[in-house]
Parts: structure tokens; C-alpha cells; sequence
């Protein structure tokens, strides 16, 4: 399903007040940079940080804030967006706002434990630059597209339209509130983009000449949409996606894929069955891993048990041209 029909009048206002925030944090040069949970919930444990004095305080490490202490300008807009809750005698942001390379990021705010929770973290900086080195060369053919799936707040689309002006970019997801911040964080950073809420590449016309993807890959016991990455030790859904994009390149088209990989006994399953689908298509794999230890506490589920550690990987898959 579509998601590029007209919003309903409310909605289409609240929308209007987050790219006037976005525009005045840019204006104010609002550098926040998500850290991960971990070490969000380590600074919110110190003492002189559980109430908010600035706005990074506010829209940042997502803490309460008294009317008039921080920003009367933004908490206005904030209000006036629909996105505070009571906090006792406080308010609290439900969105985060995070610089990207030049962009800024609207985001949900800290804990992100709600089962349609957008998450933006450190995962979105090192995907973000991943797509940057990836894109030095843009494709050639005229009229050449790219779909960012599971967009998420958007950085696969946007950062790969930065890198590639005259690409025509599509964002799919199947949570509506992430398409909502995506389209959000786009016309903020003036990029021209179709939204489709959808598991499939179904409403995209023609070949794909760049995929791009940052699919979740542990497994969580909410079953989180950001986070849970189903069977294979979380790899499942980083391979379907992968192949569901394989199936769509155009000649010397690219799927730039970036998660992680449950690593057992020494074993990389989820290489082995990207290279595989890759072969059976006609298409070329780079792999290699990021980062060779991540999550680590995840060990510690019993459905992990035989798995000697959790690897950022990023695979680039070229069909022949």
C-alpha cells in the first residue's frame, strides 16, 4: 500500500510543526548524537541528569522538562505537534532530533519500547557512512532508482540522495509511524521521495539500481519491528530482504545491506546463504565485518546458546551488468 495520499488535515499540521522544528534546530545547530541504549540509560543514572536544562536535554536524552525552562519557542512547537506526555509536573518529548552527516533526524525518543518505536542509533551512522563510500561511483542509466527498505527514519534514502542527486528514491516500510518520520526527515532535508507501506517491492516499477538495507538481527522477545530479526539467529529477515532486492537489481545494479550476523561454532551462516542467493542469481557478493563483537549481552539468552558472538557486516551484491 501507498503511503503518498494525502494526509488528514490534523495530522498534515503536526507534520508542519516537526519540519518547522527541524528547521529551527538546524538554524540553532543542534548536534545531538544518539548514543546507544546502553550507554543512554548509563548518563540518565547520574544524578544531575534527570531533569532537563537545554534543549539536547529535551530533545536528546529524552528528560522531562518544567514549561519555560528550557526553549519556550520549541517546547510551543512541541505542543503544538502533539508530541509531549505528562511527566508528573513536568512534560516529556515523545521524539528525539539527531545530526547525520548534514541532516538532522526525527526519531522516537528514549526507551524505545514500543512495538512501532522508529530507533535511530549508532547502527544509522555507520549504515549512513557505509552508503557514502558505497555511492562514489553513482549509477549511470538514466532514470536510475533506489528503494531504501525498511526505511526506518529514513537515512538509507536520503543519505544515498545526497550522494547521488539524480536518483529517484522510494522508501518502504511496514510501520507507518517510521514512514511518518521519514517523510518528515526528507522534505526537511529537501529530498523528493514516494513512500510505500509494504513488505515488498510490489508498487516500485521497473529495475532497482541501488537497494539499500539495515534490517533488524537479534532476536527480541517483544518482537520489536526495529529490532527482531527472526529465525537464523536473527539473520532471517537481513536475508530476505536481501534477496528480495537481488531479484529486482537492474544490469550492474547494487544492494548495499548493512546488520549483523550470529557467528556459531566459527560459522557465518548468514554469509554462506547471502553468497549463495547471490550465485543462483547471477550476481557478485563483498562482505566483510564491521565490527567482529557487538551485543554481547544477547549471549546471555538461552536461544543464543551456541553462537560465539553477534558481527556488524556489510555486504554489497552487484548484479552482472
Amino acid at each position: 500500500m501507498r503511503v503518498s495520499r494525502p494526509d488528514q488535515p490534523a495530522v498534515r499540521s503536526a507534520d508542519a510543526e516537526l519540519r518547522h522544528l527541524l528547521a529551527l534546530l538546524r538554524d540553532r545547530d543542534h548536534r545531538f548524537v544518539t548514543p546507544t541504549p546502553a550507554t543512554h540509560a548509563r548518563v540518565l543514572a547520574r544524578a544531575d541528569r534527570q531533569a532537563a536544562r537545554c534543549v539536547e536535554d529535551m530533545l536528546g536524552w529524552s528528560l522531562p522538562y518544567r514549561p519555560g525552562d528550557c526553549d519556550a519557542a520549541i517546547e510551543a512547537l512541541l505542543d503544538r505537534a502533539g508530541v509531549t506526555v505528562p511527566a508528573g509536573d513536568r512534560r516529556r518529548a515523545t521524539i528525539r532530533v539527531s545530526r547525520l552527516h548534514d541532516h538532522l533526524f526525527v526519531h522516537s525518543a528514549y526507551p524505545t519500547d514500543a512495538a512501532d518505536a522508529v530507533f535511530f542509533g549508532p547502527d544509522s551512522y555507520r549504515f549512513a557512512d557505509l552508503i557514502r563510500d558505497e555511492l562514489r561511483d553513482c549509477p549511470a542509466r538514466a532514470g536510475a532508482q533506489m528503494v531504501d527498505i525498511g526505511t526506518g527514519s529514513g537515512v538509507g534514502g536520503i543519505v544515498a540522495a545526497t550522494a547521488c542527486p539524480g536518483l529517484r528514491i522510494h522508501m518502504t516500510d511496514v510501520n507507518p509511524a517510521a514512514l511518518r518520520f521519514a517523510r518528515i526527515n526528507a522534505a526537511a532535508a529537501g529530498i523528493a521521495a514516494d513512500f510505500h507501506e509494504s513488505d515488498s517491492l510490489a508498487t516500485i516499477p521497473g529495475p532497482i539500481d541501488v537497494a539499500t538495507a539495515n534490517p533488524p538481527y537479534v532476536i527480541d522477545s517483544g518482537k520489536r519491528l526495529y529490532r527482531h530479526g527472526g529465525a537464523m539467529h536473527g539473520g532471517q529477515v537481513s536475508l530476505d530482504m536481501a534477496v528480495m532486492a537481488m531479484d529486482r537489481l537492474a544490469p550492474a545494479g547494487r544492494l548495499i545491506l548493512y546488520t549483523g550476523s550470529a557467528i556459531v561454532r566459527g560459522h557465518d551462516q548468514l554469509a554462506a546463504a547471502l553468497a549463495e542467493a547471490a550465485a543462483a542469481r547471477g550476481c557478485t557478493m563483498r562482505y566483510r565485518e564491521i565490527d567482529p563483537d557487538v551485543f554481547g549481552e544477547e549471549l546471555e539468552n538461552a536461544l543464543y546458546r551456541d553462537v560465539d558472538r553477534i558481527a556488524l557486516v556489510a555486504a554489497v551484491v552487484t548484479r552482472a551488468g
